[in-house]
This record gives C-alpha cells, sequence and structure tokens, in this order.
C-alpha cells in the first residue's frame, strides 16, 4: 500500500513556488526532493486572506491558522500544481532547484540548468529516454486546515521529514556586513597588487585574471580570501553560478587547485592563541565570538568540497549541493552576526579572534570520515546542544533583534548536522561498515576529551544523532582543541 508523509499546512508553501524536502528513512537512508508549486490566481487569493485573517486576529500566519471557507474551482486546479520529484536530475545528478519550468503540448516539464535535459512533473519522463522519480501529492482537509502530503519512497519504511526548505528565485539573504573602515580591503591575501592598492574600494567578486570556472576553483579562491566582506559576496556568487548551471563542471581533476593549509585572515584581526581566549560574558563578546565562528565556518564548508572532492570521484553531485548550501547559510550567519555588532555599536575586528576550530580541520585533513564526524557530529552537534541557553540568555536581557539571529542560525544547523550525517553514513554503507562503530573510532582518534552532557537529545535525533553515537563517548588525541561552540557559555 502506498504510504503518504505529512509536509506541512497548504498555506506554508504560498511564500515560494518551490522547496527542498529531506527525507530520511529509519533505516538511516536519505532522499532530497524538490517541490513545484505553479502558481495560480487562487495561491494570491488564499495568501491574501490569510494574511487579512492573522491581520484581524493579532496574530501572525502559523500552522493553526483556519481558512474556513470552500473551495473554488480554481483552488481545487491549483492543487493539481503541486509536483514532487527527486531533486537530483537523473543524467549527472546535477541540483533542479533552479531548473526551468515549461510547458509543452502534453504536460508541464523542469528542464535541468546544467545540459538542459528535460522531465515531465507528473510521470518524470524524459525525451532523452531517462526518467527521474516523481511521487504523488494529497491535499487533505485536517482540522486546522489544509496540509499538503506526499508518496513516500519505495525502499526504506518510517520516512520522516528532517528538512523542508523554500528556494529563493533570488537570494533571501540578509545585506552585506557594513564597509566598516577598520575592515581593511588593503590586505587581501587573494587580491592582485593592484587589489591592494585599491583601499577602501570595493574588490572584484570575480577576478579580472583568470576567473574560476569550476566549483573547486571558486572553493579555493573564496578559501584563500581573507577579506569577510568579499568572502561572503564570492560565496553568494559562487553558490549562485553552481546552482543554475553556469559553471563548466566540479572540477575534479587532478590538476584541481589545492586549498591552502590555512585560510588567511586580514592583518588587522587580532588572533590569539585558543587557550588564551578570554571568556565571552557580554552581548557583544559573545556575537563577536560566534561571528568568529561563522567565518571558519565558511571555509569549513569550502574546504571539504575543494580537498576531498577530488580525491573522491564516486561522490554524487548531491554532496556539492549540500555543502555550497552549508556555505551559504554560514556567510548569512555570519553577516547576520556582523550586523548586530554593527547595531551595537561596535564591528567584527573588534575584538580577539582565534582559529581552534580549523585545528580541527588540520587535525581531520587527509580523512573524509574523519573531517564529517568531528567537525558536524561533534563539533556542529555540540553546538545544538548549547544554542538554547545562550539564546535564552539574549532573551531575559531583552534583545530580540539578536534572540531571532541565533534561532535562524541554530536552525540551520541541524540541518548541518543532518548533512554531515548522511555523508559520513553513505561512506560508512558504500564500505559496509557499521557507522556508529567508526564514527566512536574517529572520535577517538582525532578528537581530546569527553564529549559532556546535557545534550540537546531532541534536536540531535532530528539530525540523525541517536544516542549511541555520543553517550559515553571520549576521544585519545595528544591536543585538546579548545572551540567555542557557537551559543558557548
Amino acid at each position: 500500500m502506498t504510504e503518504f508523509i505529512k509536509i506541512a499546512p497548504l498555506k506554508d508553501l504560498l511564500t515560494h513556488t518551490r522547496f527542498l524536502l529531506t527525507l530520511r528513512a529509519k533505516e538511516g537512508t536519505y532522499r532530497s526532493l524538490i517541490l513545484f508549486r505553479l502558481a495560480t490566481a487562487a495561491d494570491d487569493a488564499l495568501a491574501s486572506h490569510v494574511r487579512a485573517s492573522s491581520s484581524q486576529s493579532g496574530n501572525p500566519p502559523g500552522p493553526s491558522s483556519h481558512i474556513d471557507r470552500p473551495d473554488s474551482d480554481e483552488e481545487r486546479r491549483g492543487y493539481d500544481q503541486i509536483y514532487v520529484m527527486e531533486s537530483a536530475c537523473p543524467h549527472l545528478g546535477a541540483d533542479l532547484s533552479h531548473a526551468d519550468i515549461e510547458e509543452c503540448d502534453d504536460g508541464v516539464v523542469a528542464v535541468c540548468p546544467w545540459h538542459r535535459y528535460d522531465f515531465d512533473l507528473r510521470t518524470g519522463k524524459s525525451d532523452t529516454g531517462l526518467k527521474a522519480c516523481t511521487y504523488g501529492v494529497d491535499v487533505r482537509l485536517e482540522a486546522d486546515g489544509k496540509s499538503v502530503w506526499i508518496e513516500t519512497p519505495d525502499e526504506g519504511t518510517g520516512w520522516q521529514l528532517v528538512e523542508l526548505r523554500p528556494v529563493s528565485e533570488e537570494f533571501a539573504d540578509p545585506p552585506l556586513p557594513p564597509d566598516i573602515s577598520k575592515l581593511s580591503l588593503s590586505s587581501n591575501a587573494s587580491a592582485t597588487p593592484h587589489e591592494n592598492n585599491r583601499v577602501g574600494e570595493e574588490l572584484e567578486v570575480v577576478p579580472a585574471d583568470h576567473p574560476p570556472k569550476t566549483l573547486i576553483e571558486w572553493a579555493v579562491l573564496i578559501l584563500n580570501t581573507a577579506n569577510p566582506r568579499l568572502k561572503v559576496q564570492r560565496t553568494r556568487h559562487a553558490v549562485n553560478l553552481f546552482r543554475t548551471g553556469k559553471l563548466a563542471s566540479i572540477g575534479r581533476s587532478a590538476s584541481a587547485p589545492k586549498p591552502p593549509d590555512m585560510p588567511p585572515r586580514e592583518e588587522s584581526m587580532k588572533m590569539t592563541d585558543p587557550g588564551h581566549a578570554p571568556k565571552r560574558k557580554s552581548r557583544v563578546a559573545m556575537l563577536h565570538a560566534l561571528a568568529n565562528i561563522e567565518q571558519w565556518a565558511i571555509d569549513l564548508a569550502w574546504d571539504i568540497i575543494a580537498r576531498f572532492g577530488p580525491s573522491h570521484p564516486s561522490l554524487p553531485h548531491q554532496f556539492f549541493s549540500d555543502f555550497t548550501k552549508i556555505a551559504l547559510d554560514e556567510s548569512k550567519h555570519f553577516t547576520l552576526l556582523c550586523n548586530r555588532l554593527a547595531a551595537l555599536g561596535t564591528h567584527y575586528g573588534s575584538l580577539t579572534v582565534h582559529a581552534g576550530l580549523w585545528q580541527s580541520a588540520a587535525e581531520t585533513s587527509i580523512s573524509l570520515k574523519a573531517r564529517l564526524a568531528i567537525i558536524h557530529l561533534v563539533h556542529e552537534a555540540r553546538g545544538l546542544d548549547v544554542n538554547p541557553a545562550t539564546i535564552e540568555k539574549f532573551r531575559r536581557q531583552g534583545d530580540k533583534e539578536s534572540v531571532e539571529v541565533l534561532e535562524i542560525i541554530h536552525h540551520d544547523e541541524i540541518t548541518h548536522v543532518t548533512a554531515g550525517h548522511r555523508w559520513f553514513t553513505h561512506l560508512c554503507s558504500a564500505d559496509k561498515e557499521d557507522p556508529v562503530h567508526v564514527f566512536r573510532e574517529e572520535v577517538r582518534r582525532h578528537f581530546a576529551g569527553a564529549l559532556k552532557g546535557p545534550f540537546n537529545e531532541a534536536d540531535r535525533r532530528k539530525a540523525g544523532l541517536t544516542p549511541d553515537f555520543y553517550e559515553d563517548l571520549k576521544g585519545e588525541a595528544d591536543r585538546y582543541v579548545n572551540v567555542e561552540y557557537e551559543g558557548a557559555k
């Protein structure tokens, strides 16, 4: 019998026309899907009705908002305009989130932006002979309104929705950090001598000389970009090129450029040893420490692409889609935190920073399994444990704006741990290894000390981490890496 899983209230899907979905089966299998909602006139009417109802009640739109009126014929036709298919093109695995939607004589097709292969949204069939997996959609009337349910994949049982993320036709990122003079452009390690003389001016996002043509070339350029503002700009640009099929390839050849041993930082930044980093107590100090972690997190996302892409030719396109998304998320987080610092009368770089997180990157530079285990399933998972307490601190101080920023970061970090779990278990499955056993062995070899609670079991479980991964976990590495986790006390 065909099984369905609830995705979201219908009205919550009116904000965008495309959503990325990640499902996980009880057996640990992942599936990435894309939901296309072809807009109708009824969508606009329904969205306006929700906003009007919320305005009259004084409550924002939410899952409990009920629309008490019969469906129009237009609305019923609109339900037939919701489609779900696999998010990776069956040709070479390219991301379909930015596919063109075109009408043809016998239906509607999604056209892959990389090689222009087209797939019928209802059947998945293509004139090329390939076929994409499509999934049935059902709109059901429930007590709190209409909800969208989708058919689950045939393989696997107990499927759960672990991520639902809108795809914006244009980036909906916050404004870039303020261009404060103290964040000098003159020390940019990736700039040419000509660029270094252009102090106070915007550096070019795409270098005039030897512009990157592949994803890995962009990754290495961004890793060598010292200026944080330019790092964010280049990240946004590179991810957009990748998603829209405007890069020649991922670039996993033997001649691919090598990532730096350690990404540079501007000379104006006050670097200190992680062991001598001061305790963060004030709001500004805590936000500054978190911004430092986010800048390193941008680099970590690009480093895993550049360092391990060429040495792992069997990694599917979805791996690179996941980690470019993480890079974009981290650049968003860094920008939000810098904007909060500016609103509080200071700027990023006003306090000392350290490279503690990068020590773990160096420790795991020769093993992709070790990198995923330590960075994503230890450090980022630890962030899930401590973030709620930090958010509560800012809430008690009445800093609603910072609370909103930290809640966005926390939500995104759950998906980052999920990505780490997905690809760690993928590698273990390929090698016919038990992921829990391998994870605990990687931690023993590459982490120092015991991982102490309390643990955020609910959010860890959302990300795929069951207690057998982290309970009574202890590393035996020689040196201790001091990391102020996102949300550290």
